[in-house]
């Protein structure tokens, strides 16, 4: 992504670290969080990378960084525009009680955000963030247009161009229900220049970001099936992929559905008649099932399931339920003759590791506080 041209959106040490291994340029990161620690936002602006404040206690330990000696970090203020939810309350940072930004329609919020620029002429960026999965995408213009309305006001106010750029978020949903990508970008961008066509004229700036919608379709989940079975008429392919690979799709499968494709044991399609079966995974719950009801060509043993869509957050997102290792990781390309490249992206864990992870390690350290806690 680096390489073609795009930045990066850090919302943590660890994910700005990640930035940084990877070369993205501190001039093209930026870093947003709602809980920065001062040391955080201390290397930030020491690296150069832009920052939003989240709110106003956020903002007077800035105050004290750049009183304490220059910076080349952009800086601005995340404002919630608070023009509602989408269909999912978690991934919706535009409600009127979001944990994001300075509530902008709470009583004094606006003029203290105005004033805030006023009387700090390096605040030259605005943010404002309306969701992204379940946002539908007048929502999403309708939160962008509430900042650019507030940029135009702080400028006017401050009779010169002192917001140069706006920060509007993005997070494109995506269609976890069909093959095609659904928004486009092309979409978003004319509905965008038809609600806020002063977003475009040149006069300011523009940094969004599309992490989701750039990589969910570029992941797969493969999975062999142990064992089919059947239960109350229904038929169960019984898998290894479930809630510790996909714990939103197990948890709120209305919300975050997959699709389910079926391939035989040599990884050929599987045809023939449909039939309606579940997709389970070896977690010690019921509820652990990747599809419910799916009309799928039947899953045999030693067939393989592949869950697609897989790709963006799937790859943070394991969970250790049950102590179940975390898969190993593999990018892959057509190889020009017909065949296929594979490269490790990270190697699976291993029972030792868990061991160790679980406390295994430290395991004498362990044993030996419950001696001294028996004196």
């Amino acid at each position: 992504l680096h390489a073609a041209g795009l930045g990066a959106e850090a919302a943590s040490p660890g994910e700005l670290a990640l930035v940084r291994a990877a070369g993205v340029p501190a001039s093209r990161t930026v870093l947003d969080s709602p809980a920065k620690t001062p040391g955080e936002l201390r290397e930030a602006l020491a690296l150069g990378v832009a920052v939003n404040a989240d709110n106003p206690q956020e903002l007077a330990r800035i105050d004290a960084l750049v009183a304490a000696g220059p910076t080349r970090s952009p800086l601005g203020i995340r404002v919630n525009p608070q023009v509602g939810g989408g269909t999912i309350g978690a991934t919706s940072t535009a409600t009127p009680t979001s944990k994001f930004g300075v509530a902008l329609l709470d009583e004094g919020a606006r003029e203290w955000v105005v004033r805030a620029y006023l009387d700090r002429p390096w605040l030259t960026r605005l943010h404002a963030h309306t969701g992204s999965q379940g946002i539908p995408l007048p929502l999403m213009a309708r939160g962008v247009a509430e900042a650019y309305a507030l940029a135009e006001e702080v400028n006017e106010r401050a009779g010169r161009r002192q917001i140069d750029t706006l920060d509007i978020g993005g997070g494109l949903p995506v269609d976890f229900t069909a093959e095609a990508t659904a928004p486009t970008y092309a979409e978003y961008a004319r509905l965008l220049a038809a609600e806020v066509p002063g977003l475009f004229d040149g006069r300011y700036g523009l940094v969004t970001e599309f992490g989701r919608s750039l990589l969910a379709k570029h992941g797969t989940v493969l999975a062999r099936v142990e064992y089919a079975k059947s239960a109350g008429g229904r038929r169960i392919a019984v898998t290894h992929a479930g809630v510790q690979v996909a714990a939103r799709t197990v948890y709120a499968p209305a919300q975050w559905p997959l699709r389910v494709a079926a391939y035989d044991a040599e990884g050929r399609p599987k045809t023939g008649p449909e039939v309606v079966q579940d997709v389970a995974g070896p977690a010690c719950f019921s509820g652990d099932l990747l599809a419910e009801g799916r009309s799928l060509p039947e899953l045999e043993q030693g067939d393989l399931a592949a869950v697609l869509d897989t790709g963006a957050y799937y790859f943070a997102h394991h969970y250790s339920y049950n102590s179940l290792a975390r898969p190993g990781v593999y990018g892959f390309v057509p190889d020009g003759a017909g065949g296929v490249e594979f490269a490790v992206v990270r190697e699976p864990q291993t029972v030792a590791q868990i061991v160790a992870e679980s406390g295994g390690a430290h395991g004498d350290a362990l044993t030996t506080l419950d001696a001294l806690g028996s004196r």
